[in-house]
């Protein structure tokens, strides 16, 4: 079977995420890659990739929260919303201090409505809006709710201000500091961007692309290869005994008194990892994820690649 786990790859400068998946997969020679969730090819920083069995978990990394450092540039409006796109407008500047700043800042912290921005990777009558966007297309985009947890200015230096953000699913930053480019009343565009973390993977933990490009064995790779059920951490576990896994395995509910209605568990039996599963209000555990890796090698790592 392929090896299943999750690799940390910090993506490079202009670099797309399928092209840092390729990349993987030809060093790695495993069919079944992908990453938990796209980084723009201006944007640097944390891509992890999901191999094997593990990409049954990309949903559930992808949900996580996410972190970014950004620098944007005040009075500079671009059509990709970052410093890649062609110059629509450029405007004056007013004079800013850190605590008008962060009054503004206020506003675009909780649950906010943003329209998607045209060069994204959302899909509208079948084609990617970034493909319309490069024929000069434009079409309507909903305003949809977003969640950011906190933003903290890092730096002010004008024309740019450096913030972390930290927000939920489907957030476009690039959008967000549009928006506060607007508030600002001079327009903004994203100079640099970089993920530093996906729940609780760190960038300081990933591979860098530099490093990456230059491997020709893939020894180090598989060194770096961590358990599939790391994804899930944030989940609490329950074990089986011995004699439920079988029935797990093959679909079945288990009856747990522990358990609590629709709230998602990570799920073990003899040292191995065997899928999520949610409580029921009949005080079942049913399975809505199995993991499927040999108990002989519950991780899925293939012999020999240690």
């Amino acid at each position: 079977m392929d090896a299943s786990g999750l690799i940390l790859v910090e993506k490079g400068q202009g670099v797309t995420s399928f092209q840092v998946v390729a990349q993987l997969r030809r060093l790695l020679r495993i069919h079944k890659i992908g990453h938990g969730g796209t980084l723009d090819p201006h944007a640097t920083g944390l891509l992890p990739i999901l191999l094997g069995e593990a990409t049954k978990l990309t949903p559930f990394l992808t949900d996580q929260d996410k972190e970014y450092e950004v620098t944007l540039l005040l009075g500079v409006l671009t059509d990709t919303l970052d410093i890649t796109g062609r110059v629509l407008a450029e405007r004056p500047v007013p004079a800013l201090s850190a605590g008008r700043i962060q009054e503004l800042l206020r506003g675009f912290v909780g649950d906010i409505q943003q329209i998607p921005p045209m060069f994204s990777a959302l899909h509208h009558h079948g084609r990617r809006l970034y493909e319309l966007a490069r024929q000069g297309f434009t079409v309507e985009r909903p305003p949809r709710t977003v969640r950011v947890h906190a933003i903290e200015l890092l730096e002010l230096a004008l024309p740019r201000l450096t913030l972390r953000v930290t927000c939920g699913k489907g957030t476009y930053v690039r959008s967000l500091c549009a928006d506060l480019g607007d508030a600002v009343g001079c327009g903004a565009t994203v100079e640099r961007l970089a993920r530093v973390r996906v729940g609780r993977f760190s960038l300081a933990d990933a591979l860098p692309w530099s490093e990456l490009i230059e491997l020709r064995d893939p020894a180090p790779l598989w060194n770096r290869l961590l358990p599939p059920e790391v994804v899930l951490a944030h989940l609490a576990s329950i074990t089986l005994p011995d004699e439920a896994a079988p029935l797990f395995r093959h679909g079945r509910a288990i009856p747990r008194d522990d358990v609590d209605p629709d709230r998602l568990y990570r799920v073990i039996a003899g040292g191995v990892f065997l899928g999520i599963g949610a409580g029921t209000a009949r005080a079942t555990l049913q399975p809505v994820r199995l993991f499927h890796a040999s108990p002989e090698n519950p991780r899925g790592h293939p012999a020999g690649r240690t």
